[in-house]
């Protein structure tokens, strides 16, 4: 199901008259000619909307329905998909997928949030909120892959850890900060990629690695634009206001020099509008940081991410 944003609207009536003509077109009757004006004009209109749009609007588009999830990614990048269940302490949680897989052939791990994209979907996967047997699970297929020395690489998309009572009285911060510990000291390359949202705790508990990666169009913040807003103004309404004081874009973000090591650029109208474009663009930055990383001996890693951990740290007065 095709679904729009405000700030898409404008392309809307365009989309539909190609469709028609592309339906209309046979061998006897050729709308080629006002095909390729049409999406000419398309393409021109989508460089401009999407070349300006704000904080918040960027905050939209990584929420977007249609966004790649975590298991378009491992359909689009990854063969031979494997995916373990359960935390073997209390159940399983829909909203973190953890498994196997192949990556151009070489063994690795899988983690990622998963979000839904009906309504029925998104209760079963709790909207991408883990619960702390989501983050026990991760932990657990983190473990198994360091043992067989095995590759990591997550994808978060989540606005934050379910912040529900059960989540609380299991251990949600427990299980948070002891995941940001273990995966500080894991001897095996760990690459994360934030495909859309990047919330608080509930991302960084699988976001802790050699490598950062952010999508285009992805965000990352401390705290999701709403909750910010009703702690500083007392009103979650402006989450437009707080998303620019907040400053969570891919941009923003990689102005601080210490976050995240690449942006990853997307399809022209975002990678909702083309999975195997973003997935392929995103396949090719996997690549080359793994490459750069293979050569690292387990004390090289661990001293690398400490390093990374370290220069977050710098205090400005």
């Amino acid at each position: 199901m095709q679904f729009y944003l405000d700030f898409e609207k404008p392309l809307v009536e365009l989309e539909h008259k190609l469709n028609e003509l592309r339906g209309y077109s046979t061998d006897e009757v050729d709308f080629s000619g006002e095909i390729q004006k049409l999406e000419k004009k398309a393409k021109k209109l989508r460089q401009e909307i999407f070349s300006n749009l704000t904080r918040w609007q960027l905050t939209q588009l990584a929420r977007h329905v249609n966004r790649p999830f975590t298991l378009d990614f491992v359909k689009h990048i990854f063969t031979d998909w494997f995916e373990v269940h359960g935390d073997r302490n209390f159940r399983e949680d829909p909203a973190l997928v953890c498994g196997f897989a192949r990556f151009d052939g070489e063994p690795c791990a899988v983690i990622g949030h998963q979000k839904g994209r009906d309504t029925k979907e998104k209760v079963y996967r709790n909207f991408g909120m883990p619960n702390p047997e989501g983050y026990r699970k991760a932990l657990r297929v983190m473990q198994m892959a360091e043992q067989f020395g095995l590759p990591i690489f997550t994808f978060v998309d989540t606005p934050g850890a379910f912040p529900g009572i059960g989540a609380e009285e299991r251990g949600q911060a427990e299980a948070i900060a002891r995941n940001l510990r273990e995966m500080a000291a894991l001897k095996v390359p760990v690459i994360v990629t934030v495909t859309g949202e990047g919330g608080s705790g509930g991302a960084l508990a699988v976001a802790v690695g050699n490598r950062v990666l952010m999508m285009e169009n992805a965000v990352y913040s401390v705290i999701s634009p709403e909750g910010c807003a009703a702690i500083l103004w007392k009103d979650g309404s402006k989450g437009a206001e707080a998303a620019e004081a907040l400053k969570l874009t891919a941009h923003d973000i990689e102005k601080l020099g210490c976050v995240i090591d690449e942006v990853i650029p997307e399809p022209l109208g975002g990678a909702h509008a083309d999975h195997a474009a973003a997935a392929a663009m995103v396949h090719a930055c996997l690549r080359k940081h793994f490459d750069a990383l293979k050569g690292l001996s387990s004390e090289e890693l661990r001293e690398q991410r400490y390093r990374k951990l370290r220069a977050m740290t710098i205090v400005e007065e």
